[in-house]
């Protein structure tokens, strides 16, 4: 958790550190970012990072939460959006396809995401990836439960089971734009965006085929 101190710079000395921090560890990984780099690039001594931060893991995992709450507020139309009016497999659709189109002009967030989760030190994953993960269920759970009230997955769906599925596939899908022959035979870097999108929802129906409704619309 960040210190007394860094709560009270000012909100552009902290944007600075934080972008720095976002750039060096979404480029080099956690291992490998220096503070040193994070510091110059920030404009402040390295000295003061520790004022900040109790040491390099606990401002890893300070940018890890700050970057999932950047993607979650851009997301969460799509989070709060479906009210059943409309099949939860288009919303879904919908979704991650503003997920996709995100992360292809957010390369800091990008960055930090492919870095807390490709991590090589366990401890290190899931010091960043439990906070992480609880503000995406903090979304996606509620996104769920209103699918299963409205119809359109089973009442006895195994909700912990397709957010799973979801925590492994968002990350994956994050980083398909930017990192070409990641997705596989079914390409979701195509030029064409009703390519695109045809594409996806081949993913789409595969994964939710286990937890719709019978009749589903």
């Amino acid at each position: 958790m960040p210190t007394p101190t860094w709560t009270r710079l000012s909100p552009a000395r902290r944007e600075s550190v934080l972008v720095a921090a976002m750039d060096e560890f979404g480029t080099h990984g956690y291992s490998t970012g220096s503070l040193n780099v994070i510091a110059r690039e920030a404009g402040v001594a390295k000295g003061s990072l520790f004022q900040y931060f109790s040491g390099k893991l606990d401002l890893f995992t300070y940018v890890a939460e700050q970057t999932s709450l950047r993607i979650y507020a851009h997301m969460k139309p799509w989070l709060d959006g479906y009210d059943g009016t409309r099949a939860f497999p288009l919303h879904l659709l919908d979704a991650l396809e503003a997920w996709l189109d995100y992360f292809a002009t957010h390369p800091l967030e990008r960055g930090v995401t492919a870095a807390t989760n490709m991590e090589m030190d366990q401890a290190v994953r899931d010091a960043v990836r439990v906070p992480v993960n609880e503000i995406y269920l903090s979304g996606l759970r509620p996104l769920l439960e209103r699918a299963v009230k409205g119809g359109d997955l089973r009442k006895d769906a195994d909700l912990d089971a397709l957010l799973s599925l979801l925590l492994v596939m968002l990350p994956h899908l994050a980083l398909v734009t930017h990192t070409p022959g990641l997705d596989g035979p079914v390409p979701l870097t195509a030029r064409h965006p009703q390519t695109r999108r045809d594409n996806l929802e081949r993913l789409v129906t595969p994964l939710l085929a286990g937890f719709a409704a019978r009749g589903d619309r």
